[in-house]
C-alpha cells in the first residue's frame, strides 16, 4: 500500500519525510541504522517497489562508519537499537549483501560485535560512570533524568545514547533494553548482565511489567526532573515503560528461545524479495531457493 516511489524525490534514495506545509524534507536516508527494514520492504513491495539501485545508495556511506571501536571492527551505529530493530524481524545469520560479503561477516555478526564493544566501553569506563563494568553496561536511546549540566557532565532527558568516536554520547544512563535486545547476538554476556542488574538493582528498576526503561546510578542530585524519580543513595530511575524499548525485549527473547518471529518472516515473500533484490544470498535464502526447485 505504501507508494515507495513517491518517497524518492531524489531517487534512488528514500526521503526522510514529508510535511503538508512545506513538502519533502531536505534529507534522505543513508547509512546503516534501524531504517534498514524500510529499504528491504521498499525493495520487496509487490506494487510500488523501488529499484535495486536504492540499496546501493543506502549502503554508499557505509565506509564512513566502518571502523575499530573498543576491540571490535564493525559497521558502526552509536546506540544499540540501530543494531537491533531490523533484526527483530529479519534473520541475518549467514546471509550477506555485497558490502558484508566484501568484509567477511554478516549483519548478525556485526551486531554481536557492537554488543561486545559496548561491554568493553563500560569496562574501560572513560567517563567514570558509577557502577559501569563487566556486568553493568548498555546504552541506547532511552529516557534520562533531565536536561542539565552537573559537575561538567551534560545530562539529557530522552536522548540517543551510544558509543563510537565523535558520535559518542553517554551521561551514565543505562537501559536494560540495550542488553535484552542483543540476547540473540551474545547470550553469554547479555543474560548474566540482566540477571546481575536484577539482583543488584531489582527493587528499584524492576516492576510489574519487567525492567523500567532506564536508570542512572550517577545522577543522585536533588534537581527538577523531566522523567522518573530520584532515590537518595541509589540515583535516578525512570517511571515509564516505553513500547519502542519493551517490544524488542520481548521479541528478541522469543527469537532467542524459539526463533518464532524469524521463522514467520523467513516465509514472507515480500521480505525475501526485498533481500534478494538488495543482493543478499546464502543461508536460509539459499535454502528457500532450493525448496522452490
Amino acid at each position: 500500500r505504501v507508494d515507495w516511489r513517491w518517497m524518492q524525490p531524489r531517487a534512488p534514495a528514500i526521503v526522510v519525510g514529508w510535511k503538508p506545509e512545506s513538502g519533502f524534507i531536505a534529507d534522505d536516508y543513508h547509512g546503516y541504522s534501524e531504517v534498514t527494514i524500510m529499504y528491504l520492504l521498499a525493495l520487496g513491495s509487490p506494487s510500488f517497489a523501488v529499484g535495486p539501485e536504492a540499496w546501493g545508495e543506502w549502503t554508499s556511506t557505509y565506509e564512513r562508519t566502518w571502523g575499530h571501536y573498543f576491540g571490535q571492527t564493525y559497521l558502526h551505529f552509536p546506540p544499540l537499537f540501530g543494531h537491533q530493530f531490523t533484526h527483530v524481524w529479519v534473520d541475518f545469520r549467514n546471509i550477506q549483501d555485497d558490502y558484508m560479503r566484501a568484509h567477511g561477516i554478516d549483519y548478525f555478526e556485526n551486531s554481536r560485535r557492537a554488543t561486545y564493544a559496548q561491554r568493553a566501553y563500560a569496562i574501560d569506563n572513560p567517563l567514570g560512570c558509577k557502577d559501569y563494568g563487566e556486568s553493568v553496561w548498555g546504552i541506547t536511546a532511552s529516557d534520562g533524568p533531565a536536561n542539565v549540566t552537573v559537575q561538567q557532565r551534560v545530562y539529557r532527558s530522552y536522548a540517543a545514547r551510544g558509543i563510537g568516536g565523535a558520535s559518542t554520547y553517554d551521561d551514565c544512563t543505562l537501559a536494560p533494553t540495550a542488553i535484552a535486545g542483543s540476547i540473540p547476538f551474545a547470550p553469554e554476556i547479555t543474560i548474566p548482565t540482566l540477571l546481575e542488574m536484577h539482583r543488584r538493582y531489582g527493587q528499584h528498576i524492576y516492576s510489574r511489567y519487567g525492567f523500567l526503561d532506564s536508570f542512572n546510578p550517577s545522577f543522585d542530585y536533588d534537581l527538577p526532573l523531566r522523567h522518573g524519580r530520584r532515590i537518595p543513595g541509589f540515583g535516578w530511575v525512570d517511571n515509564d515503560y516505553l513500547g519502542v524499548d519493551q517490544g524488542p525485549i520481548l521479541a528478541m527473547l522469543e527469537n532467542y528461545h524459539t526463533e518464532l518471529i524469524w521463522r514467520v518472516m523467513r516465509k514472507n515473500p515480500y521480505l525475501r524479495r526485498g533481500l534478494e533484490r538488495a543482493g543478499f544470498s546464502g543461508g536460509w535464502l539459499a535454502d528457500a531457493q532450493r525448496d522452490k526447485q
